[in-house]
């Protein structure tokens, strides 16, 4: 079963649960695929369903820090709620041990030496890790090698 069809699936047990947290949050993502089926006239595989999770993960993340510097807790308890359903359709995600460990095997194989070279380093990590890591410790662990 791919991951839309689990997604849709998942949907459904939500409605007959009558769990509406669950079920706004999983109609988002699934919203958010079919507009990028319909702008993009392609069917979407599992990687690319990943990619737009992964984006919404990250825009919550960001609500909540805003949402909690503005002193609203209601909705930074919302938003954590909805990046705890999203979560649970990505894979497993690398350590940052092992995020580190990728990111300067990948700078050895380049032979990058400074950060002119970030471009690079970071081209090459997004297609070896993109939906195994989070990109934001990839970014910092390719800034550390790279700076030192």
């Amino acid at each position: 079963m791919s991951l839309k069809d689990q997604i849709t699936e998942d949907m459904k047990t939500a409605m007959r649960a009558k769990d509406s947290e669950r079920l706004g949050a999983i109609r988002l993502l699934l919203a958010a695929i079919k507009q990028k089926e319909v702008d993009e006239r392609v069917t979407l595989d599992d990687t690319a369903v990943e990619a737009i999770v992964d984006r919404l993960i990250k825009q919550r993340k960001d609500s909540i820090g805003a949402f909690e510097g503005a002193g609203r807790q209601d909705l930074a308890d919302k938003e954590k709620a909805e990046l705890a359903v999203l979560q649970a359709y990505l894979p497993e995600r690398m350590s940052a041990a092992q995020t580190l460990a990728a990111v300067q095997a990948i700078v050895a194989e380049l032979g990058a030496t400074g950060p002119g070279d970030m471009g690079k380093v970071m081209g090459m990590a997004k297609t070896r890790l993109a939906g195994k890591a989070d990109m934001g410790q990839v970014s910092a662990a390719a800034k550390a090698a790279l700076a030192g």
